[in-house]
């Protein structure tokens, strides 16, 4: 997985390429990113996954631990760029419920 990270305005935008897994370490590379950005007073992060190939079961706790993390202290997490894929898997698992998604990037 690799990240690449960008500030526009009040939002850090995290663009995520590869595969969010629990083998590949993924899953801890986003949390460690999402707590340090939390520290430094950016709670508005937008996740870009248009290049995400694959999330496991783990990358997906990680994905709502950082959105419950960034509420709680005040900020938000949203979604961008869906694959058909990670989108039809939040529907079948019900966290489509959990994540705020956008359209595009001024809509955060």
């Amino acid at each position: 997985m690799k990240l690449e990270e960008r500030v526009a305005g009040d939002v850090t935008i995290i663009t995520i390429t590869g595969e969010i897994t629990l083998s590949a370490g993924g899953d801890m590379q986003l949390k460690d990113k999402i707590q340090s950005l939390l520290q430094q007073g950016r709670k508005n992060v937008l996740l870009d996954l248009g290049g995400v190939s694959y999330v496991d079961s783990a990358g997906l706790g990680q994905l709502v631990q950082a959105t419950v993390t960034a509420s709680k202290n005040g900020g938000k997490v949203k979604l961008l760029n869906l694959t058909k894929r990670l989108n039809d898997l939040l529907v079948v698992t019900k966290l489509s419920t959990v994540f705020d998604v956008v359209e595009k990037e001024s809509d955060f």
